[in-house]
């Protein structure tokens, strides 16, 4: 038994004010390319399939087409919702699509019924758990104490009634106790969302959504796929790919990971202005068409930076300096002494607070210059 595993395509998503959709087209194609590479025998969708509860008409077009395409191809698809979607929307509809071979998760009341599949190893039974927070399951197991995300999954997983002689797959979306964020995931604050990766004992893989680096927790068989695109540049170091999980006899489970080609890369840069748009910096590389974040080293701001940087890189994200001023904490307490010291030295005083070096000869000249003018006017 085959499955292709995807998670949090985010679609309809923004990165620093650029719209994703153009991107996440392209990569939903090279994904349907794999596919038809690998023939699974079906492919699971761990949440997060919109980047919010009530999606663009965009992204809903862009979903419906990948759907589509996927059914037109007789892989089955099992679509579950993550912390980002609204699950009624997710679920709508699903009832009609199961004739077509897509299977949306419904909105959670306590009961999951497993999907079963049969192989020359016999049974497989696949269950589907969207996000859910422990007031969720608290609600259809009121005898139980949930008070934690571990508590939740625990009675939720319980429930399930999972046969452990047999195989057996989870979906769900989840933030795993030991997985490593990102910066363009929701964090809730202490970890209080974190699940005990021991609940998922009774599985034999999950497939798991909500983290975006593609990663195992505790053993192999829990893996976070991770997203097919980079959603910040604290991913900028990650290579993006489709997991493959292969189920044979009970115990015997093989993973994969077929590198996904972005059309559009997220590039750190750095250097001065002057090293940035030098030719032979940038001639020959995707620089130019991909989204960067620059870096520049410059003691002194570039004027208009932006404006200029992005003549050659049109996809400019993000700007920051690095430079002797901003390596140096700055502290803007109130000046000591202010009746005994000149105006001039009270200024040379905020200017080495605030740029983290003292006032050069020609700036000092210049204030002096500007000081005596200003005393002469009020004269």
């Amino acid at each position: 038994m085959k499955w292709i595993h995807l998670s949090d395509l985010h679609l309809g998503k923004r990165v620093n004010e650029f719209s994703m959709l153009e991107d996440q087209q392209y990569i939903l194609a090279e994904i349907l390319r794999i596919i038809d590479q690998e023939q699974p025998d079906g492919v699971l969708i761990a949440g997060d399939v919109y980047d919010k509860s009530v999606p663009s008409a965009e992204a809903v077009a862009l979903l419906d087409d990948f759907l589509v395409r996927l059914s037109e191809r007789g892989v089955q698809v099992f679509v579950i919702s993550g912390n980002h979607d609204s699950p009624e929307r997710i679920a709508f509809g699903g009832r009609l699509m199961a004739r077509s071979g897509v299977y949306l998760a419904p909105v959670y009341d306590g009961v999951v019924k497993p999907f079963t599949f049969t192989d020359e190893y016999g049974p497989v039974h696949l269950y589907l758990l969207p996000f859910v927070k422990p007031a969720h399951v608290r609600r259809c197991f009121p005898e139980r104490e949930i008070s934690t995300y571990t508590q939740a999954m625990a009675a939720a997983i319980e429930a399930m009634g999972v046969d452990t002689a047999q195989r057996n797959v989870l979906v769900t979306h989840q933030f795993v106790t030991g997985a490593a964020r990102c910066d363009s995931e929701e964090i809730s604050v202490g970890g209080s969302d974190n699940v005990d990766v021991s609940v998922f004992a009774p599985f034999d893989y999950v497939a798991l959504g909500h983290i975006h680096g593609p990663q195992q927790v505790g053993r192999e068989t829990v893996r976070y796929c991770g997203t097919p695109l980079k959603y910040s540049f604290s991913e900028a170091g990650h290579q993006k790919s489709v997991t493959v999980v292969e189920l044979r006899e009970k115990g015997n489970v093989s993973i994969r990971t077929v590198p996904l080609t972005p059309m559009r890369d997220l590039v750190e840069l750095r250097g001065t202005y002057e090293e940035l748009t030098f030719r032979g910096f940038y001639e020959g590389t995707s620089y130019p068409r991909d989204y960067v974040h620059i870096t520049l080293t410059d003691e002194e701001d570039v004027p208009d930076a932006v404006r200029k940087l992005r003549l050659l890189y049109p996809n400019l994200m993000k700007l920051d300096y690095d430079n002797q001023r901003t390596r140096t904490a700055i502290s803007l307490d109130g000046a000591e002494d202010v009746q005994k010291k000149s105006p001039l030295a009270l200024l040379e005083e905020f200017y080495e607070k605030q740029n983290g070096q003292p006032m050069g000869e020609e700036q000092r000249a210049f204030a002096q210059r500007l000081m005596e003018q200003i005393w002469e006017g009020e004269a």
